[in-house]
């Protein structure tokens, strides 16, 4: 391997080795807490239509594959998103593409608030897709580009935690405001963390390491200058010498884009990340989007009655996120994420073993299994960025993104399919079977990342 000395190169290592000497203070919170705010709207959004379904169906008189279609077609939206926001991040920058999607997705759903027909709903939802895909993998991505090393799986993680608290909140906010003044307003609601976008612009910085990858040498210095000035103001203390900077590879030898994904140990990277967004979100949205159907249909529970059990899974995923962000360092990312995969196997089919005769088992046995499977969800947050440089960091994230709404998409497609048989245990058979694929690939294949560099683990 050849390492370019060229002064952009030099600049570039120099960004990482700075941001290795910063002590965590309250500008790492405000940022983190600025992108998690929208991270966390975003993911409010993506459940609500899993808690207006029944309505829809009643008010518009949808059949079970009519019902399917708008359940998923957000998905595709999501999928689509993912692919070109990590394309358009890595060429325009990060905090653009984070802005710009909060925004589309505020639009969205105040048009959703007041839509009339199947049809017109189910175009926005693609739209409100786009957002939404496109902006949870860029967020990502900024996130692990302005961390060090050091317990990083924590810091990133408990930002992380942001996007499974809005699923809950989203969750609670639905089951309160659905059943009294109706699936519309949870929209209206929805459309007004907007003005976000104005905050994001203004108060957060672009990314150093983007800005030095991409030659604007000057400005990565002077934003970085800006970024430790603060951490000295607010620390009241002078910052630790810059360590070594770690030698980068020459732009000639390192191939970038969609080609850079499928070479060299990128391909393999690629390819497992891929299998492990896939099964992860394929059992996570099988699972949650039909809950709330299945609890209403098979035992018939009330509306609010299935809302609120969906709500009690919902929040039970959220401790296993906290647990997996509290323990990611120190087990490290293959043994959490398997082991994740592997326990929401094994919680599911202890569920179709014991025939899901009544609601109450579904409820006990669906919230321990999403203990398991939120936690190693929210792991692929942190352990994507790492796997991939700077160059096309956003554009791997968002590949990973794709294959994740691709296991929203097909999750509760092959559910519903399942499902119409009348058996629900061989639904959580499927499931479990999915889940345990995920756990193998994530123990025989994975690499660690923990307590490493990003330019170490991706040069």
């Amino acid at each position: 391997m050849t390492i370019d000395a060229s002064p952009d190169r030099a600049v570039r290592a120099a960004i990482a080795a700075r941001f290795e000497r910063l002590p965590l203070c309250r500008w790492h919170i405000t940022v983190r807490l600025i992108v998690g705010a929208v991270t966390f709207f975003e993911a409010f959004d993506q459940l609500l239509i899993a808690y207006a379904l029944p309505d829809l169906r009643h008010e518009w008189d949808l059949s079970t594959s009519a019902a399917t279609l708008l359940l998923t077609v957000g998905s595709i939206g999501m999928l689509i998103g993912a692919l070109l926001s990590g394309r358009l991040a890595d060429r325009i920058g990060r905090v653009k593409v984070i802005a710009l999607c909060i925004a589309l997705s505020s639009v969205a759903n105040l048009a959703l608030s007041v839509s009339t027909s199947p049809d017109a709903f189910m175009a926005l939802r693609f739209v409100q897709g786009l957002a939404i895909g496109g902006e949870v993998p860029v967020a990502a991505t900024f996130i692990a580009e302005i961390t060090r090393s050091h317990q990083r799986g924590r810091f990133v993680l408990l930002y992380e935690l942001v996007f499974p608290a809005g699923l809950t909140v989203g969750a609670l906010v639905a089951a309160w405001v659905v059943p009294i003044l109706g699936w519309r307003w949870m929209y209206a609601i929805a459309a007004l963390p907007g003005l976000l976008c104005i905050l994001v612009q203004r108060k957060v910085p672009e990314s150093p390491r983007w800005l030095a990858d991409h030659g604007r040498t000057a400005e990565a210095d002077a934003v970085m200058s800006g970024i430790e000035a603060d951490v000295e103001r607010i620390t009241k203390k002078p910052l630790p010498p810059v360590p070594e900077a770690l030698p980068v590879v020459a732009p000639g030898e390192a191939a970038s884009g969609l080609r850079g994904l499928f070479t060299g140990r990128y391909r393999r990277r690629t390819l497992i990340i891929g299998v492990l967004w896939f099964t992860g979100y394929f059992v996570n949205y099988g699972i949650t989007s039909w809950l709330p159907t299945i609890y209403q249909n098979r035992y018939d529970l009330t509306l609010s009655d299935a809302l609120l059990y969906s709500t009690v899974t919902s929040c039970a995923g959220l401790l296993g996120c906290l647990v997996a962000a509290l323990t990611v360092d120190r087990l490290g990312r293959r043994k959490v994420i398997a082991g994740c995969l592997g326990g929401a196997a094994l919680m599911l089919a202890t569920l179709a073993a014991a025939g899901a005769d009544t609601p109450v088992q579904v409820l006990l046995w669906t919230s321990l299994a999403a203990v398991f499977f939120f936690g190693s969800n929210i792991c692929l947050y942190l352990y994507t960025p790492e796997l991939f440089p700077t160059r096309m960091r956003a554009l791997g994230s968002s590949v990973g993104g794709a294959m994740n709404r691709l296991g929203v998409i097909l999750g509760p497609i092959v559910v519903g399919v399942v499902y119409a048989g009348g058996n629900v245990s061989t639904v959580f058979v499927m499931l479990g079977g999915v889940a345990l694929v995920g756990c193998v690939v994530a123990a025989v294949g994975a690499e660690e990342t923990a307590g490493r560099t990003l330019e170490e683990v991706s040069p």
